[in-house]
């Protein structure tokens, strides 16, 4: 079985066949997808998806993109939704200084708040984090100290990664270790152990090879499993198996 740890199946380009694709799942060998929450609009279909399929559940979290919409009435609704069934994780959160849609410190300042959040309610979070390696770093020692944490599609050096494996985090790896140039994120998943794996598509976004830049799903994990099992020498089976443990144990997933 595996476990794609991060999808947006709420996203608009799965309207035309979202339920065909989600049925068809579990006899392609997927047993659970993680639906993350991007935007505050996103909650409500996250949660109705969550009690239509079985196999699937969802993060309530705001994107830093999407941060311009959070106020206090949104976050208060946001920790109420937090205890609902099958919401595991708050996400995705974190800083993106690639599109700088919002000042750095709205990003930052909201990074924080939602980090404070799952710590109250001991829950872990998945960060998103584009060209802002060293303020995710900060925040996430002087906040996220001993919190459990998916550093959403690594992208940065195998020294950080090696940082947060220390930290007891885990990397999300999706489509992108598949690329032909990705020479940094191959030597990352060389460099840190199995142990420290979870398997992600962000669906629709990133598919891999071999069909690179078309609409992702979760049925193309296996392209992931295949790179990652020859980047460590192990069999496919060895990384199904330890990446869906992992999975299971951040997430609380049985």
């Amino acid at each position: 079985m595996i476990i794609d740890t991060h999808a947006h199946y709420d996203d608009e380009q799965f309207d035309a066949d979202r339920e065909a694709l989600l049925r068809s799942m579990e006899e392609n060998g997927v047993g659970a997808i993680v639906n993350a929450g991007a935007s505050v609009e996103s909650w409500d279909q996250i949660l109705e998806m969550t009690k239509r399929y079985p196999f699937l559940y969802g993060m309530i979290g705001v994107h830093p993109d999407e941060v311009g919409a959070m106020n206090e009435e949104n976050f208060a609704r946001m920790e109420r939704l937090l205890g609902c069934e099958k919401i595991v994780a708050v996400g995705e959160i974190g800083l993106d200084y690639y599109w700088d849609q919002e000042s750095h410190e709205q990003q930052k300042r909201w990074f924080v708040r939602q980090l404070e959040l799952a710590r109250k309610w001991n829950m872990p979070v998945n960060i998103h984090s584009r060209d802002a390696a060293a303020d995710t770093m900060e925040i996430m020692r002087q906040y996220g100290k001993g919190m459990k944490a998916i550093i959403h599609c690594y992208s940065y050096s195998v020294e950080m990664a090696k940082e947060y494996v220390k930290m007891g985090y885990l990397l999300g790896i999706g489509g992108v270790v598949t690329f032909k140039n990705a020479r940094k994120l191959k030597e990352t998943v060389q460099a840190v152990p199995l142990q420290n794996i979870v398997l992600e598509t962000d669906s629709p976004y990133l598919a891999p090879e071999p069909n690179r830049g078309k609409r992702n799903s979760s049925l193309n994990l296996r392209y992931v499993v295949q790179a990652i099992a020859k980047l460590k020498d192990v069999t496919e089976e060895e990384v199904e198996r330890v990446t869906t443990e992992n999975a299971k144990s951040i997430y609380g997933i049985v």
